[in-house]
């Protein structure tokens, strides 16, 4: 009899028990798909940090170093080709190797480097200067593969095949990441500040541009950048950017730098969305110029025979300054924010490459009306060169990340 009563006062219990069960049952999976609309579980893989700190450090003279590629690389472009082109002191330029405070930064073994990414493949995606990276990556992993083959595919702007490894290692072109095109006729949205006189370029803040759409699952490796396509000097007043969200235009109409940041938080979500978890994905930071005197157009000028010394950076480049090399901390700033809490590494190659405003072709392009027609180049990195370094840290940083597991 008392066990009897025991069941039946156990009983509303029981019922109680089994209930909540079913309720967080059911809660396990309607979750996963309620939140799938940001950024899935399965999606955040955040990878630990390296154990040291590569991009912080100084620039040492070396005059046994030599770089791994001359001239004569198959995958140069001619205006960074400086040793064909003639650029005044090339050797003294790739003599200076990067030392970083706390910890040991390796000179690439391509070989070995190239059998740790055997059946995998790395893509670069932003502007020229992440080809610029791109074409230093090549020349370098050349030096283990003779038989490497140009490659143009998946939308890639450049890149090649290495048969030995059968790696792929591709730039696409995306300057803004987003989609963008050009509209000659009249606007018929709302401009900030700005008059359009010869059309404007739309840009779909919510759509990667076409160059990039569809490679998510063919990289095992993506470095993505964006920021100097950035500016009034590529986009005046004339033939400003309008910005489109869902394919309306957005209201009110965002100002240049608010719309980078839109721009960057959707394609950010888009990464995050769509590029498997198991794809190492990395962000280089901005590369900064180096314009003396002025800016592109205004005589700017970079010849100098040796870098620059660290009390000399803040004056160049803090933004606060308002000097005309300001944009790369300017545009780090949110990125950084924008990458917080991503499974997205940035890879701070700024305050490295800062220093080094002995490095870019400057006058020595190839051509020979371009100075006169673009102004000198102290944006781009001469080859061999300072993108030389970045590979190094690219390849002790996938180093790290691939032996992870």
């Amino acid at each position: 009899m008392a066990y009897r009563l025991a069941s039946r006062a156990l009983s509303p219990l029981t019922g109680l028990i089994i209930a909540s069960c079913l309720i967080l049952f059911l809660y396990s999976i309607i979750l996963p798909f309620s939140t799938s609309q940001k950024f899935p579980s399965s999606k955040i893989q955040h990878l630990p940090s390296v154990p040291c700190n590569l991009f912080r450090g100084r620039w040492v003279s070396d005059p046994a170093r030599k770089p791994f590629y001359d001239s004569t690389c198959p995958f140069h472009r001619n205006s960074w080709n400086c040793i064909r082109n003639q650029r005044e002191n090339m050797d003294q330029i790739n003599s200076w190797k990067w030392v970083p405070e706390n910890c040991k930064l390796s000179r690439i073994d391509p070989e070995a480097f190239m059998s740790l990414m055997r059946n995998k493949n790395v893509g670069l995606v932003g502007d020229s200067l992440n080809e610029n990276f791109l074409v230093s990556l090549l020349c370098v992993l050349g030096v283990a593969d003779a038989g490497a083959k140009k490659w143009k595919r998946k939308g890639a702007w450049r890149g090649a095949y290495f048969p030995k490894f059968n790696v792929t290692v591709a730039y696409h072109r995306a300057v803004l990441l987003a989609k963008y095109e050009f509209k000659a006729e009249q606007p018929k949205v709302e401009l900030p500040f700005q008059k359009a006189t010869k059309g404007t370029y739309r840009v779909d803040v919510d759509i990667p541009a076409d160059d990039w759409s569809s490679i998510a699952d063919f990289y095992h490796v993506l470095i993505f950048n964006t920021g100097h396509w950035w500016g009034y000097d590529k986009f005046p007043n004339e033939t400003p950017l309008a910005f489109f969200e869902h394919g309306r235009p957005i209201h009110p109409p965002l100002a240049l730098m608010d719309g980078f940041k839109v721009v960057l938080k959707n394609m950010v979500t888009y990464i995050e969305n769509v590029v498997p978890s198991s794809t190492i994905k990395l962000w280089r930071m901005q590369s900064p110029r180096h314009f003396h005197g002025g800016d592109w157009n205004q005589n700017g000028s970079c010849l100098f025979t040796d870098p620059l010394q660290e009390f000399q950076l803040d004056s160049w480049f803090d933004p606060i300054n308002n000097g005309v090399n300001k944009e790369a901390r300017k545009l780090n700033r949110i990125i950084e924010e924008t990458l917080r809490g991503t499974s997205i590494i940035p890879m701070d190659l700024t305050h490295l490459s800062e220093f080094r405003a002995d490095a870019h072709p400057s006058i020595w392009l190839g051509k020979k009306d371009a100075v006169s027609v673009w102004g000198q180049d102290c944006l781009h990195w001469c080859l061999p060169g300072v993108p030389d370094t970045w590979v190094d840290i690219l390849a002790q940083l996938l180093t790290y990340y691939l032996k992870l597991g």
